[in-house]
């Protein structure tokens, strides 16, 4: 009886934990274990200490799940604490994300670039301790920026060996990667990279001024978003300078997945072990179609009413009907990379228009990728076990095995057949601990665009 007591969860958590058994089973599950095998249904979990077990003593706990699926909890490896604020200003939802990745199931997270760092280190404190609740958090440090940037909030690099202080300052402060941005150039991007892999850590980038040919050759472990960021097959393109995004973007939205120099990038970025982080949702969101779809009843009821109103009322891009064609384009570049042997990684990018928002945003990356034309176990593990894999943490978290953290998701529902059932999330187990998604979200109303 005593491995059934409850765990010393902080009074700050305790509104939000449904289990906190120090033992406890699972019982008639189906579980999807994210390794892209078949459901199996009727299944028992065992949990002891934050931990999935071979068997659980007797007194544990026991939670019945008929008609409910047990899934790993996600690894978003594009979702940022920070979101657009409008004119170019992004602030950080220190309160409101943490809690929005967890409630959906995102059980880990890599911020994939930093506004506020002394804030992101700071919130993970407080979650690692907690004191708090949110995802278990991967720091990227600020952003790898060059001269000229159209964000006011990042540091200019002034070279080479700025760079290289630059890595070496924010990786002694905790940050795990790095994210380089649109203006830098190769020098400092090379420089950048040198020093971050001198320290064990990986370099990602969402590029402008380098082309993926040249970045992959540099030794980049990750691109961010895809084809659509891909500047090198914009004929006016010149070297370490940033084109015009719009005009870039108008120039790929004319060609089709059958051009001839997309096999060969993939194959020199499979070649080279570069990964590609899929942000589908944050694109989707730029159609018309797409930003309707971003903007449910639970999304409107996250923000606060000022950020509603400039939801509603701004146009939701300059050209839109471009972006049918881009998202087509996008999906076949994902599914070609992923045939060709490449990890395929994904997370929401909770910025662009302002329409995806953590936590909903991965939902809709993992329907988003079905319906790129992977199958939706494939998609659960690019949003699951692959990002784990890039963390190098796929013996810890990313699939449900034994001795492996639980981290679980409890949907009602079948994922499996009906992707869409990804939304219909009850608990979330993030190391043992059994959260109520429902009072996470219920925490949130009317906060994000303020804290």
């Amino acid at each position: 009886m005593l491995l059934a007591l409850l765990l010393a969860v902080d009074a700050a958590l305790q509104p939000f934990v449904k289990v906190d058994a120090k033992a406890f089973v699972l019982e008639h599950a189906r579980v999807i274990d994210g390794t892209g095998a078949p459901p199996r249904d009727n299944q028992t979990l065992f949990v002891v200490d934050g931990k999935l077990a071979a068997e659980a003593p007797a007194g544990a706990l026991r939670i019945d799940l008929s008609g409910r699926t047990v899934m790993p909890g996600l690894v978003g490896m594009h979702d940022h604490l920070f979101y657009p604020m409008g004119g170019a200003i992004f602030g950080e939802m220190a309160y409101s994300f943490p809690r929005l990745y967890l409630a959906a199931g995102v059980t880990t997270i890599r911020t994939a670039g930093s506004i506020e760092p002394y804030t992101d280190l700071e919130i993970k404190k407080a979650i690692d301790a907690g004191k708090a609740p949110g995802p278990r958090i991967w720091i990227s440090g600020p952003y790898l920026e060059g001269q000229g940037s159209f964000a006011v909030q990042m540091h200019a690099l002034r070279g080479a060996e700025d760079a290289r202080k630059f890595v070496t300052f924010w990786a002694d402060q905790g940050a795990t990667s790095f994210k380089a941005y649109n203006t830098l150039t190769r020098a400092e991007l090379g420089a950048a990279i040198e020093t971050a892999h001198k320290r064990g850590l990986k370099v990602t980038a969402h590029l402008c001024s380098i082309g993926f040919t040249e970045a992959a050759q540099l030794g980049i472990d990750d691109l961010e978003h895809g084809l659509l960021v891909d500047t090198e097959l914009f004929a006016a393109k010149k070297p370490d300078e940033c084109p015009n995004p719009r005009a870039a973007l108008e120039d790929l939205a004319k060609i089709t997945p059958a051009d001839p120099r997309i096999a060969p990038l993939i194959g020199e970025l499979v070649r080279r072990k570069v990964a590609i982080t899929s942000t589908l949702a944050v694109f989707d969101a730029f159609t018309e179609e797409g930003f309707r779809r971003a903007l449910t009843p639970a999304v409107l009821d996250a923000v606060s009413a000022d950020t509603r109103a400039r939801l509603l009322q701004a146009h939701i891009s300059r050209n839109p009907s471009m972006w049918p064609a881009l998202m087509k384009l996008e999906m076949a570049f994902e599914r070609a990379f992923v045939q060709a042997g490449g990890l395929l990684i994904a997370g929401c990018d909770p910025t662009g228009n302002g329409a995806v928002l953590a936590g909903y945003g991965d939902w809709r990356d993992v329907e988003l990728l079905v319906d790129a034309g992977f199958t939706p176990l494939e998609a659960l593990r690019i949003h699951s076990l692959n990002g784990a894999v890039w963390l190098g943490q796929q013996d810890r978290i990313g699939t449900i095995a034994d001795w492996k953290d639980a981290d679980l998701v409890v949907v009602n529902g079948d994922p499996a057949k009906n992707i869409a059932d990804i939304e219909k999330v009850e608990t979330v187990f993030k190391q043992g601990i059994g959260y109520d998604s429902r009072a996470l979200f219920e925490s949130v109303r009317g906060v994000v665009g303020m804290r």
